[in-house]
């Protein structure tokens, strides 16, 4: 034996001494040898590299020691020559299989995956813009197909999951709301089993490069929106997410239609409110559902940018911190700024408006509008869809130009974003919307006398509310079949100062307000058979509670009991934080002379702003109860004809206590000649949540304030 080895065994036996090194009673290694460094550490690996380090020598005799040979008793028996000789022989081979271990066991800890180089987390010095030499060619997730059958790919995305079986590790990437199966199979040269555990341990939501091969599997993968999968051959994980996340996506992204479906099944889904998900939006806006709705939200900037771009429009930008208020009235965000009073934006009327006077001729906007609001209906910033236009004989030009724009951003987002409007569906069912090629168009006076005629009774020269907007649609859609048009000649008095009169009865303008469906919800639960109710109860219910509800009403619900419907009247009084809708007493009428039973209040959904409620009482068995909401029609859009003569118009802004003084420049830019002109706005947000059938704003603002 060469000296270096000697030297190198000596120096092994001074690190792990001979004894622990060797087999003991129970035939166990009594100390592992050290990890091997690199870049995982998994116990599981440790065991297995102890175990090929000590496989040699696990299963030797036990040798003599030393130091009780030298202390042997000098006048014990001497041994015959050929005893000792073949004691020492003995002693020697055991010597050499020893030292055949101890090498083995260097030799093994020394030792490196050959596949390291294929797999692990990626230096922060890596990502940090560093030249890599060569080019590297990615490739999209939502690109591979079939044709890209036996191809060298590399891609980036999230582990969406993750699982191991045996020899086998499944990690899928979801990119953008697309995702593939990627396959890592222990194969000596092309997987290791260090590298199948890297895979495995990753954390899900982790952002992982994956290099491989594209294979075409003979089955169809449900589970993945990409019929193909990756054979990998390089993984490396980008940046790790938290092994506990606050919400997982796949919870977010159920639907009330699934989660009633296991409940009457007896099981249980996770459920994760709006509140929750507004709480971890970067997570939530991750669900199928939520990227859907904000592609088609893009789609709708788009078709209206271009859409006026070939009409001749000019694009413009305008001031959002302004002198005065821009609408007048109350929803206004005041500040002070260097010691002068100024405010957000409502809107950039006044300034749109003086484009016009700089002869733009037509222009639009596509920017944040900032309003007080105290209702959960309404945005506090929002972004405005703002157009104005010159109007060379009647304000009908106006409508015009929305009939065709509306018209074909419809058309737009049913022909190029079916796969987003299909992964809405998936999450918030919804019924395609009904509109006209040609627009419906009444007058407002056409409209109260429909809503006379269905018993409603409305001020006449008031502005609808929001349940009669809704009433009217309901009306509209029975009778000329579409959930989309146009009411115009509101009164003038609830129109802002810069609205023109009508020529021929100035108690109405030449105004108008486009309307669409609202949203049509029946949201109904039913407690398995023979379960009791679990939630608090409210108490028992009088005929004669009847305080009106404070916020948002429930003004019709249906009550089935053992198989036949029972109208009742119901609305809801919420409690002190009306944000969260959770329900403070249910006021019911008319059940039949059954005036006293227990509610319970179950949890918030989306479906219905009460939540879940169900009822029960000793004898009466379960009921199942229903919301319909009946939102159909609601305003989308105001617009109108301008005052454009500076005198009428200081006129009309004293009228409404609108200080002048801070509306200045806007008037004086009149009286150096301005053309008649009109315009209208829309919310971004409110045209995809009504186009989506959806029941919250809340839900197509990014990050709602």
């Amino acid at each position: 034996m060469s000296e270096a080895k000697d030297s190198m065994i000596k120096l092994f036996r001074k690190m792990i001494p001979v004894s622990e090194v060797q087999a003991n009673g129970s035939g166990e290694c009594s100390r592992a040898p050290s990890s091997c460094s690199g870049p995982l550490v998994d116990d599981n690996i440790d065991q297995d590299r102890a175990s090929l380090s000590n496989s040699s020598a696990e299963k030797l005799p036990k040798p003599q020691p030393e130091e009780e040979e030298e202390e042997e008793d000098e006048s014990s028996i001497p041994q015959s020559k050929k005893a000792a000789k073949k004691e020492a022989a003995k002693l020697e081979k055991l010597k050499r299989r020893q030292e055949a271990a101890v090498a083995s066991g260097v030799q093994s800890l020394s030792m490196e995956d050959p596949l390291a180089d294929n797999y692990g987390d990626v230096p922060l010095l890596d990502l940090q813009s560093k030249v890599v030499p060569g080019t590297r060619v990615w490739t999209e997730i939502g690109k591979l197909a079939e044709p890209l059958k036996d191809q060298y790919v590399l891609v980036r995305g999230r582990a969406q999951r993750i699982r191991a079986k045996g020899k086998t590790a499944f990690v899928i990437l979801r990119e953008r709301g697309f995702t593939v199966q990627c396959v890592l199979t222990e194969q000596d040269g092309v997987v290791s089993r260090p590298m199948l555990k890297y895979a495995a341990g990753l954390s899900r939501k982790s952002v992982v490069d994956v290099e491989g091969v594209v294979s075409v599997p003979g089955i169809t993968i449900n589970s993945t929106t990409q019929q193909v999968e990756i054979q990998v051959r390089k993984i490396f994980c980008v940046n790790k997410a938290m092994p506990t996340l606050p919400i997982n996506v796949e919870d977010a992204a159920r639907s009330d239609v699934e989660i009633e479906k296991a409940l009457q099944n007896r099981e249980q889904l996770v459920r994760v409110n709006q509140d929750t998900c507004l709480n971890y939006r970067d997570l939530d806006i991750q669900t199928p559902a939520n990227q859907g709705i904000f592609l088609i939200q893009c789609q709708v900037g788009n078709v209206f940018r271009q859409f006026l771009l070939s009409e001749g429009f000019v694009e413009i930008q305008t001031p959002k911190l302004i002198a005065g208020s821009s609408e007048g009235g109350a929803s206004v965000f005041k500040l002070d700024y260097k010691g002068k009073p100024a405010c957000l934006a409502q809107s950039p009327q006044l300034h749109k408006q003086m484009a016009i006077c700089g002869d733009f001729g037509r222009v639009f906007e596509i920017g944040a509008v900032f309003r007080v609001e105290d209702s959960t209906r309404h945005l506090c910033e929002f972004t405005g869809l703002d157009v104005e236009m010159e109007i060379k004989e009647h304000y009908f030009e106006v409508m015009d130009v929305v009939d065709r724009l509306l018209v074909a951003m419809f058309d737009s987002l049913n022909n190029n974003c079916a796969k987003e409007l299909e992964a809405v569906g998936r999450q918030y069912p919804f019924e395609p919307l009904k509109y006209l090629r040609q627009t419906l168009r009444l007058t407002f006076e056409d409209g109260i006398q429909m809503l006379k005629d269905a018993g409603v009774e409305v001020d006449p020269l008031g502005d609808l509310n929001t349940e009669a907007e809704r009433k009217l649609g309901q009306l509209v859609l029975e009778k000329y079949d579409t959930e989309f048009y146009i009411l115009h000649r509101y009164p003038l008095a609830v129109r802002p100062f810069y609205t023109m009169p009508c020529y021929d009865n100035p108690t109405y303008s030449n105004s108008f307000d486009v309307f669409i469906r609202g949203v049509y919800t029946s949201c109904p639960h039913q407690l398995p058979s023979g379960e009791k109710n679990s939630t608090p109860s409210s108490g028992n219910l009088k005929s004669s509670d009847s305080t009106p509800a404070s916020q948002d009403p429930v003004t019709v619900a249906h009550l089935e009991f053992k198989g036949k419907m029972v109208g009742i009247g119901a609305s809801i009084e919420l409690g002190k934080d009306a944000s969260k809708m959770r329900p403070a007493r249910m006021v019911v009428t008319g059940l039949g002379g059954v005036v006293g039973f227990s509610v319970g209040l179950g949890m918030k959904n989306s479906c219905g702003d009460a939540g879940y409620i169900w009822i029960s009482k000793a004898g009466l068995g379960l009921f199942k109860i229903s919301w319909d909401k009946n939102l159909k029609g609601e305003e989308i859009i105001s617009g109108a004809q301008r005052v454009h003569v500076p005198d009428f118009l200081v006129e009309r802004a004293q009228a409404l206590g609108i200080d002048v003084q801070s509306i200045s420049t806007y008037v004086d830019s009149f009286r150096y000649g301005a053309p008649p002109h009109g315009g209208f706005g829309v919310g971004l947000e409110r045209v995809v949540m009504l186009f989506c059938g959806l029941n919250n704003i809340r839900k197509t603002s990014l990050f709602p304030s």
